[in-house]
């Protein structure tokens, strides 16, 4: 009874599933109502088809506000601007009263953005709805022709568990690709970080210049001079708590997402070169210390980008938007937050991103696109390189030289340090004041007073306000048994910096050597 109804019904619902793609929302517990979703679609994005036996247009006024609010509600869940909700009724017959309100579209009385086309779909007007729908989506939905009534409850479920099959098999298809791996290297990058960072801590602070150049820190200077690995170790250090806290957070949920999908080698190949790419973008415009996993962990987001290249609508249906807004918001702190290695985190997502289609996904194969994948990502590293060792006054500042001769004459490497400053093109052209003092500190260190002394007259006459110039004068001259000129340039270190006590006490020590010399 009303077999053919209940056929029209599943026949309608495995046409808009297995043709257009929509999926299934909400089916009643008797299978007598069913609601369908497809944001993507451009004509409608949800679907509501209702098996039911009509009898008065008032029911009808009512039912279709509450389709309307469902369909708002839908609107929201999808953050779609505007929606369409195609309301049909499967029914032997229409209203017995008033039905002209049914071709007259139907909008949200609050919102005024979601629109219901109610239809009829009865005994009398089959095919003309059918063609009407094959309109409206573009593709055929053929109508049965002089159907037999009686002989629809076996083809009736028939459709129904063609609709369910298709509906299910395309649901788990979708789950698949999230389900493919388990993670295991994303626990281990995580428990990696962390025992290197306490080891940091361990050895003097994860903070310390020093520290974060001895455990590999991308620190340009050393990466010109030859050490590569520096290109790799940065993404396993971190700088401070916080920072580990914070990149083991976003390791954790990003990481076990990227290695669900893609595989555990295929994640410890992205991860790997979204570092590496990372580091590299690092090093061409970023001339300071630089540590962390983030140009990694960006290049997670790289790959689910790549997975919305690929999937666009499953990607914006499940986490896309959020994606997006995430890595704009942290895109964003980057360029309005100083410190910040945003060049790294940039690099890292492209990288992340090129790394993805190299691999692509498991059990699928599209050798010309990874092969070129693969050719642009070796074009871009190798470009990169070469432009960076070739202009390396674009990768370095004086900053860095200072850091660097710093940490010679720290590990007791003074004549390192000098030879490094001497030969450096900040003092080929125009040292600095500043430069000058640092060059002449590094002097000292190494017995070369005479030299010391004329790069830091050279640091004052360009510059007669740098205190620790004229401090370091004293000393040398002090050395010298030149306690006037001493005590004249102590003075006058005094005279810019007075709060500085170590330059009053040597100042005082000073006057009364001179006195007893004198």
């Amino acid at each position: 009874m009303n077999n053919f109804e209940n056929y029209l019904f599943w026949r309608s619902a495995y046409y808009f599933i297995k043709e257009h793609e929509f999926r299934i929302v909400r089916l009643s517990e008797n299978q007598q109502e069913l609601w369908l979703e497809n944001k993507d679609h451009k004509t409608v994005q949800a679907i509501r088809l209702l098996r039911y036996d009509l009898a008065w247009s008032n029911w009808m006024v009512r039912d279709i506000e509450r389709v309307s609010r469902n369909g708002e509600l839908i609107r929201k869940q999808l953050f779609m601007r505007d929606i369409s909700v195609l309301n049909l009724y499967f029914s032997p017959y229409g209203p017995v009263d008033d039905d002209s309100f049914i071709d007259k579209p139907y909008l949200h009385p609050e919102s005024k953005k979601t629109k219901v086309i109610s239809k009829i779909v009865e005994r009398q007007n089959y095919s003309d709805q059918f063609a009407w729908l094959g309109r409206v989506f573009l593709k055929e939905l053929p109508a049965p022709v002089e159907p037999d009534y009686e002989s629809f409850s076996e083809e009736t479920d028939r459709m129904k568990r063609s609709a369910l099959h298709e509906a299910n098999n395309r649901t788990r298809k979708e789950r698949a690709l999230f389900e493919y791996g388990k993670p295991f290297f994303t626990y281990i990058f995580m428990a990696v970080q962390i025992l290197i960072f306490l080891l940091m801590e361990w050895a003097g602070g994860s903070k310390s210049s020093i520290i974060l150049i001895d455990f590999g820190a991308k620190f340009n200077p050393l990466i010109l001079e030859g050490e590569w690995w520096r290109f790799v170790t940065p993404m396993f250090l971190h700088i401070g708590f916080l920072h580990l806290f914070m990149n083991s957070l976003a390791l954790y949920y990003l990481g076990t997402v990227v290695e669900r999908i893609f595989g555990n080698f295929r994640f410890l190949f992205i991860y790997l070169i979204a570092g590496f790419g990372g580091t590299i973008a690092s090093f061409l415009f970023s001339s300071s210390i630089s540590a962390g996993a983030s140009g990694a962990i960006f290049g997670c987001f790289g790959a689910l980008l790549y997975f919305g290249y690929i999937y666009p609508k499953l990607f914006f249906r499940t986490m896309g938007l959020n994606i997006i807004i995430i890595l704009a918001i942290n895109l964003s702190l980057g360029f309005t937050i100083s410190g910040i290695d945003n060049a790294g985190h940039i690099g890292g997502l492209a990288a992340g991103f090129l790394a993805t289609a190299i691999v692509h996904f498991p059990k699928q194969k599209k050798p010309a696109r990874q092969v070129l994948f693969l050719v642009l990502t070796i074009a871009a590293v190798v470009s990169s390189l070469f432009y960076g060792f070739n202009h390396q006054e674009k990768v370095t500042d004086e900053n860095s030289v200072f850091v660097l001769s710093q940490y010679y004459l720290i590990k007791g490497e003074g004549k390192k340090a000098y030879e490094y400053m001497i030969s450096s093109h900040y003092y080929e052209d125009h040292p600095s004041p500043e430069y000058l003092m640092m060059l002449a500190e590094v002097e000292i260190n190494i017995n070369k007073f005479d030299e010391a002394k004329q790069h830091l007259l050279r640091a004052v006459a360009q510059d007669p306000n740098l205190h620790e110039a004229h401090y370091l004068l004293a000393q040398i001259y002090g050395r010298a048994g030149n306690l006037e000129k001493a005590v004249e340039h102590l003075q006058k270190a005094v005279e810019l910096d007075p709060y500085n006590r170590q330059y009053s006490e040597q100042l005082d020590m000073l006057k009364q050597r001179k006195e007893v010399f004198f």
